[in-house]
């Protein structure tokens, strides 16, 4: 049974649908500022230092644990359909990441759709992290991290790097990950009752803007549909609530066929990131310290 704190989640995503509800000709801007409340659901970790970086031109946030290890990056993708999210909403939660493995982390702020359609966050998130190569980090001791559409975009520039002939991290960890541009999963379906805040008009409303006029079949914005031969170890986390937790069993069955190391973890009665409670929710605790005991020995940190 799920504690009593993990109902924030909750609280704030049927607050999101009523005030969307309440007003369905939201402008974008307000959007992406009802989108920043996830943020609110974390507790700060402390001990970790917050410090700006541009990185080849794109705003982003080092978070530096005290004492870590600077020789070992998690790359880190934020979500929101790639139209709304910033490195702050996520600043807490990828903190607590990157505290509990011990190692940096870089959030980075791509450009956002519709404003910047694919493969415009690709190309970004492939540029940071050749930045990375170039300071002089290892492929070795990188790990690619990222949240709902920051799932998807963790996978597909490590896709899109391994298609280029670049160097592959060590490990990719999407955490509810959107990959599905169609909206085929059953879970739609089969969680209808119980997600809070991914319909599958969302969902399809989302991808339009980020897509623009790319195949919603084209492995860079749908890996449900790529090959994942040679793809680094990769674990998953994923709400047993969600609309879209086929979006990961799918991709998981893909990554086993192709022969990869992978882990797929499905937390009961959990909503669409719910690692954004991190430090105030058991459930959000458990699953960054399951990730980090499985990423560390990857990254060559334990």
């Amino acid at each position: 049974m799920r504690s009593k704190k993990a109902e924030a989640i909750e609280v704030l995503f049927d607050s999101f649908v009523a005030r969307m509800s309440e007003k369905p000709d939201m402008e974008l801007d307000e959007l992406r500022d009802l989108i920043e409340e996830c943020g609110d659901l974390a507790r700060d970790p402390g001990g970790v230092d917050y410090l700006d970086v541009d990185v080849d031109g794109m705003p982003s946030l080092w978070l530096v644990p005290h004492g870590c290890s600077e020789s070992h990056v998690l790359l880190c993708f934020h979500g929101g359909g790639c139209v709304t999210g910033t490195r702050f909403s996520h600043r807490k939660m990828f903190a607590h990441i990157a505290k509990a493995v011990g190692c940096r982390a870089l959030v980075i702020d791509y450009a956002r759709a519709p404003e910047h359609t694919h493969p415009s966050q690709i190309d970004e998130g492939l540029k940071a992290y050749k930045w990375l190569l170039q300071q002089g980090i290892d492929a070795s001791s990188i790990a690619t991290v990222g949240d709902s559409a920051g799932g998807n975009l963790c996978t597909a520039v490590v896709l899109h790097a391994r298609d280029s002939g670049v160097e592959l991290p060590a490990a990719v960890i999407p955490l509810s990950p959107w990959y599905d541009m169609e909206a085929t999963g059953k879970s739609f379906e089969s969680n209808a009752e119980v997600e809070r805040l991914i319909s599958r008009e969302v969902s399809l409303s989302m991808s339009q803007m980020y897509i623009g006029d790319c195949s919603p079949r084209d492995p860079l914005v749908n890996p449900i549909h790529a090959d994942f031969t040679d793809f680094p170890p990769t674990y998953i986390q994923v709400g047993g609530y969600e609309a879209i937790l086929d979006d990961s069993l799918r991709v998981a069955k893909k990554l086993e066929e192709s022969g990869v190391e992978y882990r797929c973890d499905v937390f009961p009665e959990m909503q669409h990131v719910f690692q954004f409670m991190a430090g105030n929710a058991p459930e959000a605790d458990e699953a960054i310290s399951r990730l980090a005991d499985w990423v560390r020995p990857k990254l060559g940190l334990s």
